[in-house]
């Protein structure tokens, strides 16, 4: 999620604001894509005969249906403790800080867009999954080291409703953004405090190189606003969202429309030619107390039951070929063909410059 950002030190504080991401809700209502212990309760209810605890450090939006996790713990022996570390890039700072002395075993919710920190400070182990993923969703630097557990894209999504009421053609690309026809009409979390934040300006560097700055003042200059996280923005701007929302262009999901629908229709959708995709991985950490528990975790969030609860308990697609998603997924959220990506490497190189950058322009 985004937050305007402070400009003073952010030479020394940006690794920490650049590294804030999503939260999921675990309700029936679009969230950010993510997962929270079994049903929001920290670790599982059945204890484990031999093998002791597992430590999970996840994001605190990390859900799964407590019925997996008393399976897992049943099966493998081992209780599951989840420990929730803020947002996923708070989780991603912990974990590059902690890297000499690991929170937990293994850790979740580390994505595409910030995976290069903790694994450039040592933070995981090399691990070897039972089942290989698809290597589509590998990365090339570190995909030795975590694996992928689900992906989803973020896409600027609009309210179809409003646009049908107000008989306005909605817009359907990232230029079509700084039209004045939409003016004042686009809510996004911010770069430097939220994941899909990130994900959306990353998407415009996809699209506009080294342009982008240029892209930016356009969208601000025709109204665009930012705040600090994806709930204020959908929750609190979104007319779709909020009934005292404003706006009916938001940076959400490719997932969200799904959560909108109503008499078999949905009121809003994901613009598909402006999406970015991120992954989510998984990973044993480097100095575990218990490896093996936590290389037992991984491989249960590889099993088709995990991969096929993602869908409804964190609104993200899996990786896994054989899981299965929820039928009206193909009809209400469809996924992009050809998505903006950036890879975790040109990220890791000019992060910090381009968040210093992006803040320069949005605080003019």
């Amino acid at each position: 999620m985004r937050q305007p950002p402070v400009r003073a030190a952010l030479t020394t504080a940006l690794a920490a604001l650049v590294l804030s991401a999503c939260s999921l809700i675990s309700s029936g209502e679009p969230s950010e894509p993510s997962t929270s212990a079994a049903d929001g309760e920290p670790g599982g209810t059945s204890g484990g005969t031999s093998g002791g605890t597992v430590v999970l450090a996840t994001h605190d939006s990390f859900h799964l249906p407590k019925r997996l996790v008393k399976a897992f713990e049943e099966e493998s022996g081992y209780d599951l403790e989840v420990r929730g570390s803020g947002d996923a890039g708070t989780l991603a700072t912990k974990l590059s800080l902690t890297a000499d002395n690991p929170v937990a075993d293994a850790a979740f919710g580390i994505d595409n867009t910030f995976a290069s920190r903790p694994l450039g400070e040592g933070a995981f182990a090399e691990t070897t999954p039972s089942v290989d993923p698809p290597e589509e969703y590998a990365l090339a630097e570190g995909g030795d080291r975590l694996v992928p557990i689900d992906s989803a894209s973020v896409c600027v999504n609009v309210d179809t409703a409003w646009f049908d009421r107000e008989g306005i053609e909605p817009p359907r690309t990232l230029a079509d953004l700084t039209d004045p026809a939409y003016a004042d009409l686009l809510v996004t979390p911010g770069a430097s405090t939220s994941s899909p934040g990130m994900a959306f300006f990353l998407a415009t560097v996809a699209e506009y190189g080294d342009d982008w700055e240029t892209y930016w003042t356009d969208l601000l200059a025709n109204g665009a606003k930012v705040v600090d996280g994806w709930e204020d923005a959908y929750y609190g701007d979104f007319t779709a969202g909020s009934k005292n929302g404003t706006r009916p262009i938001v940076v959400s999901y490719d997932s969200s429309p799904a959560f909108t629908v109503t008499d078999g229709r949905t009121t809003t959708a994901a613009l598909l030619d402006t999406c970015f995709r991120q992954v989510e991985y998984a990973g044993v950490l480097a100095g575990a107390d218990n490896p093996e528990g936590a290389q037992a975790l991984v491989d249960w969030m590889l099993s088709d039951e995990v991969q096929s609860a993602l869908p409804e308990s964190m609104y993200v697609f899996p990786v896994m070929p054989g899981a299965t998603v929820p039928d009206d997924w193909a009809t209400f959220a469809p996924q992009p063909t050809d998505p903006y990506e950036v890879s975790p490497e040109e990220i890791a190189a000019h992060r910090e410059q381009w968040l210093t950058e992006w803040t320069d322009v949005i605080s003019r």
